[in-house]
């Protein structure tokens, strides 16, 4: 199955979200990971079609990940 422009785009925010855990001190990466997945799961239900809606995610979710991957955030709730 091929991928439309906009699941690459989802696709690769998820996972500099991930490489970016891997840069958090290790006894608090987890809770990064875990706040990636229930971000993007609370979203899974929205339709691929619906293009404003995505790419407003996808806005919101680069510019949450440009704050969590600041040096100073070392942990997340």
């Amino acid at each position: 199955m091929r991928l439309s422009g906009l699941q690459r785009e989802v696709l690769s925010l998820y996972r500099q979200c991930l490489r970016e855990s891997r840069k958090k001190p290790e006894a608090t990466r987890s809770h990064f990971e875990a706040f990636a997945r229930a971000e993007f799961d609370k979203h899974m239900a929205v339709d691929k079609r619906d293009f404003a809606a995505v790419e407003f995610l996808l806005r919101k979710g680069r510019r949450q990940l440009e704050v969590y991957s600041s040096p100073r955030i070392k942990d997340i709730r």
